[in-house]
């Protein structure tokens, strides 16, 4: 490994020889959640076609890597929740980044919108796929608080589904969320590693501009995680999750032009290099406290 942690670089080179770029596509579906997370701020859908987006986010990719022929992209459906659509439209998404010439595809969608029919179709996919799970935390305490609208019990059904029909699954945590301590935190990691999840995405809780977080945190009622914090809570994370699940985000990558707080996740590369930093000053890593059954 490249890191002290299983990252998702090291784990396209070991599963096929080389880095795999991301392009972000807006497939145009909404959320079924209403009143939608405390934390969620609307994002205007991309008036381009898939297909228009795809060349441009080709001509991006090209642009950083101008002398790597033949580069592997995934179509990386990423916004919003890309199954809160009819199995037709799901089966024409899957179907267009294959016409696209993708190498592989990922879906980030919610756990209350997969079903039977959704797993088979997403199971039938030609290309190498990750279905990507907005989790944030086990505690439905929690989830309840932050009006995300299915429960742990709907994320391990759906995990189940697509589990059971040999599909790659993410799950997405948030470190810093209204209610929650260092244990709680670390029980999201654990309970998470003792299921295998594949990957994991981790990062804070942003406050954004136009949310109701940003109206608890303008009054008081809400404090966001210190960067200290935060990099000790993900150090301890990850030495509770097994050395197989691949890392596939330590930090978020909001629209900074809307962000209002926590100010130090604005640096990715100091906070990646924080961790970085007090792993090894631990001398510490992936999976050492993991218990294998």
């Amino acid at each position: 490994m490249t890191k002290r942690y299983y990252s998702l670089f090291d784990y396209n080179n070991d599963k096929y020889g080389s880095r795999i770029y991301k392009a972000t596509l807006d497939a145009g579906f909404s959320c079924p959640n209403e009143p939608k997370c405390i934390y969620c701020s609307q994002i205007p859908k991309n008036p381009l076609s898939i297909e228009e987006q795809w060349e441009r986010e080709k001509s991006r990719i090209y642009a950083k890597a101008p002398n790597a022929p033949n580069l592997k992209i995934c179509a990386y459906f990423g916004l919003r929740t890309n199954t809160f659509c009819s199995a037709k439209e799901l089966e024409s998404l899957l179907k267009t980044a294959e016409e696209l010439g993708a190498f592989s595809v990922s879906i980030a969608t919610r756990a209350d919108c997969i079903n039977e029919e959704k797993a088979e179709i997403l199971s039938g996919c030609k290309l190498p796929i990750t279905v990507e799970l907005g989790l944030q935390t086990i505690h439905d305490k929690t989830a309840e608080l932050i009006c995300r609208g299915h429960s742990f019990a709907d994320f391990l059904r759906a995990y189940e589904l697509l589990k059971s029909r040999g599909i790659r699954v993410c799950a997405h945590i948030i470190n810093g969320l209204p209610g929650e301590d260092f244990p709680m935190m670390l029980e999201t990691a654990q309970t998470l590693g003792k299921l295998k999840i594949d990957g994991i995405k981790i990062h804070s809780c942003h406050v954004m501009k136009n949310t109701r977080l940003a109206e608890l945190y303008e009054s008081g009622a809400y404090t966001p995680i210190s960067f200290e914090d935060y990099i000790e809570t993900v150090v301890k994370q990850l030495e509770v999750l097994p050395k197989e699940t691949v890392i596939e985000r330590l930090t978020g990558d909001g629209d900074k032009s809307l962000l209002v707080a926590p100010d130090w996740s604005r640096d990715k590369i100091a906070v990646l290099g924080g961790i970085d930093k007090k792993l090894a000053q631990l001398d510490t890593f992936q999976g050492k406290t993991f218990v294998y059954n």
